[in-house]
């Protein structure tokens, strides 16, 4: 018995036999209708089709008169058949003569319009700064391909040159879309990322694409039909007792929110099961960290039923890192494939930057594209380039595409100011130029100057952390606006404050009717770590240094302060992450006075005691698998990756040299010198120092084990006794980056 919404198996081949009458219904209606010509026509094609003879009735019944309905059947015994097969038959008409008028093509561009504009959450419109299209700046993203099977991972070109071989590397989300009809595996994709990295963007590109029909010519993929259902417009009505399938979501609640949507009334009543039945369909669920933790496990719940039902249909998820990976496992979110969005590297920075300037220099000519135009937005592209290659904290920033979004807008706001260094000033900027700069150029009238409007943002900020909350409802917020306020002997009116905050600052917006929110999760979490900061209340912070919630507000207030108590507490409380990340961030802009930085450095052995505390007792144990599992966990956060990501060759490439000796030592010492990194560098340079892919695996790794004859094994044997040397640590005996460790290895002279 099927379930409710589950197709039936044994209707799958005559639905799609049904789609072939239909087929030819259409084809005999597009020249202008049913007429003596089109008949003969119409013959034709059935004589030389393989519609099934159970429905030739059907159809030459349907030749005679529109109006009339399928046959009468001569037998009692074909009288259900026949009835269920024009039932089927005149639905499936229903979606064939939608096609020729067009309603379902406007779908499509309804779809598209929806995700025209590049509107970046979190990056403030100002005058004079235009607005530009998806499709004009979009910058493909690069996922990080290590999770998928070997064989889908794209490896490197013989021909090139070392230095840009690198192994492990990007694909593009159409890579996976244009596998879908074949590899199952590819119909259900998460894409993860921390706040900023474009995972939003990744959708709306999806989306505009099909729908303006040009996935064929970019990237040789068929058409799909694109639904993009943001999470947290949805996530009460999915989280209910008995929440709308997602064909009901999709009909009552995401089309009527389309631009120009009153043109698909005429959407035939079925259309959107049938395209997700027949897997016609891409559905595209923006947003799962954004569903309260409360409600994520109904959600999850739902969207796995979806997927169970329309498990033809593709099915992309994004949410950021924590959210997916700490599900509670009876109500676990879990789809097959896994992408991380990577870094945006230095090509990709500048692809956005030079497409950025030329919108705007064009817009601001009123179209033109004429050399001088090019010519100006060429330089100022190149001015702000110059700048981020030539300082590490500027293409630090610049990884994030949020965070490169607002500097090149700061750029062309200040030209000839000097950018940024750190993320917590980027913020600082951005909200002196919105509260205070932008309304006295404007010479407005507002209490944005007139009070401490970031004072009381800060405060609602810092209240919202606390709560976990991310929007807030107009009567709630207007609630805790008045408080701060009064507490500030402010006689400006709660409604006021909040109307000149969101027209004229930006810094909070309205998303939904009746809904606010800060413009990106980012500025609430640096007005509240300033809050903080200000106020002198860090011990607040200690009972939040286990919770991800906080992490970036933890890291953006130890920016702003002497973090040596912070990380002394962090170590107490074994968030040994936690506090190597907040040293390694102290150590790069070393602002300390002579005592604070002796204090520091003190505190910094302290951490680095920790933190590999882990791996020597697991060593000195003989645990030789969570050893290697140890081992690559903090490799991975060393160079700022979440567990579940892979290191490139860029992370090897400038892998700190005292973090490597440290491993090296402690694996070379408990194995009795048979394994550690600095063994397998020995072996590795008998070898000859192989680092084309099939040279390194056909000497070396058979060398050590990782391989027999070239054949990969399962996993290394973890037996000290019985293994070759170097066989261990094993933690890139499947990604094939141990040439580019080795030549980190060398010089770092282990």
């Amino acid at each position: 018995m099927t379930k409710p919404n589950q197709p039936d198996p044994k209707f799958e081949n005559e639905g799609s036999k049904i789609d072939q009458f239909v087929d030819f219904v259409v084809k005999a209606l597009k020249p202008g209708g049913l007429t003596v010509g089109s008949v003969g026509a119409f013959w034709s094609l059935f004589v030389d089709s393989d519609i099934p003879k159970a429905l030739a009735s059907g159809l030459i019944g349907f030749m005679i008169s529109l109006g009339a309905s399928f046959l009468k059947p001569i037998h009692k015994g074909t009288q259900d058949r026949l009835a269920k097969a024009g039932e089927s038959a005149n639905k499936a008409l229903d979606h064939g003569l939608a096609k020729v008028s067009g309603v379902e093509e406007q779908y499509y561009r309804c779809q598209a319009w929806a995700c025209r504009r590049q509107k970046s959450e979190g990056v403030i419109q100002h005058d004079g700064i235009f607005l530009p299209l998806l499709e004009e700046i979009y910058v493909p993203l690069e996922l990080d391909a290590s999770s998928l099977p070997a064989g889908w991972r794209t490896f490197p070109d013989q021909h090139l040159e070392k230095s840009n071989r690198d192994v492990v590397c990007g694909r593009k989300i159409w890579d996976l879309l244009s596998k879908t009809k074949r590899e199952v595996t590819f119909r259900q994709i998460v894409v993860l990322a921390w706040g900023g990295y474009g995972k939003t963007t990744l959708l709306k590109h999806i989306a505009h694409t099909y729908g303006m029909d040009q996935q064929e010519d970019k990237y040789g993929v068929p058409r799909r039909v694109p639904f993009l259902l943001v999470l947290r417009k949805h996530r009460d009505r999915l989280a209910q007792e008995q929440p709308p399938t997602l064909p009901e979501l999709i009909k009552n609640h995401h089309i009527p929110d389309l631009p120009d949507s009153d043109k698909l009334a005429d959407l035939p009543k079925d259309w959107v099961e049938k395209q997700l039945r027949q897997g016609k369909a891409v559905v595209m669920l923006d947003g799962f960290d954004e569903v309260a933790s409360g409600q994520r496990p109904a959600v999850a719940r739902w969207i796995n039923d979806q997927m169970r039902h329309y498990s033809k249909s593709v099915f992309i998820v994004t949410s950021r890192p924590k959210a997916y990976t700490e599900q509670e496992p009876a109500d676990r979110l879990e789809l097959s494939t896994r992408l991380w969005v990577q870094d945006f590297n230095e090509a990709q920075r500048r692809d956005f930057v030079e497409h950025w300037y030329l919108c705007q220099e064009r817009y601001a000519r009123g179209g033109d594209t004429t050399p001088d135009v090019q010519h100006d937005a060429q330089a100022a592209a190149k001015e702000l380039l110059t700048q981020i290659e030539a300082r590490q904290e500027l293409k630090d920033l610049a990884k994030n595409p949020l965070l490169l979004n607002m500097i090149v807008t700061f750029h062309r706001r200040f030209p000839g100011v000097e950018l940024p260094k750190r993320r917590v000033e980027l913020y600082r900027e951005i909200c002196i130029l919105q509260l205070r700069d932008r309304p006295g150029a404007r010479k407005l009238e507002t209490c944005l100057i007139n009070c401490d409007a970031q004072l009381i943002l800060q405060r609602l900020a810092l209240s919202m952390m606390e709560a976990h909350e991310e929007r807030l409802d107009r009567s709630v917020l207007l609630d805790r606006i008045g408080t701060y306020l009064v507490q500030q002997r402010e006689k400006v009116q709660p409604q006021d404050f909040l109307t000149q905050v969101v027209q004229i600052s930006e810094l909070l917006v309205e998303r939904e009717p009746g809904e606010f929110e800060f413009a990106h999760l980012s500025l609430q979490e640096y007005l509240a770590a300033t809050q903080i900061a200000d106020a002198k209340q860090e011990a607040l912070l200690y009972k939040h240094l286990q919770n991800d919630w906080w992490k970036q507000t933890i890291l953006l207030y130890a920016s702003q302060v002497n973090p040596t108590p912070l990380i002394r507490e962090a170590l107490s409380q074994k968030a040994i992450d936690l506090a190597y990340t907040i040293q390694q961030d102290t150590t790069k802009r070393l602002d300390l006075t002579a005592e604070e930085l002796a204090a520091f450095e003190k505190t910094t052995s302290e951490v680095e005691t920790s933190r590999y505390a882990t791996l020597e007792q697991l060593l000195q144990t003989q645990q030789w698998r969570e050893a290697d599992q140890e081992t690559y966990r903090l490799m991975i956060t060393t160079v700022g990756k979440e567990d579940g990501q892979f290191l490139n060759s860029h992370d090897l490439k400038t892998f700190p040299c005292e973090d490597l000796q440290m491993l090296d030592r402690l694996w070379v010492k408990y194995s009795d010198g048979k394994w550690g990194f600095s063994v397998q560098k020995r072996i590795w340079e008998e070898c000859g120092s192989p680092t084309d892919y099939n040279e390194f695996t056909r000497t070396f790794c058979d060398r050590i084990g990782w391989t027999n004859n070239g054949n990969w094994q399962e996993e290394p044997t973890y037996d000290l006794q019985n293994s070759l040397d170097g066989e261990l640590p094993g933690i890139f005996s499947k990604v094939g980056l141990g040439g580019v460790l080795f030549s980190r290895a060398k010089t770092c002279r282990l």
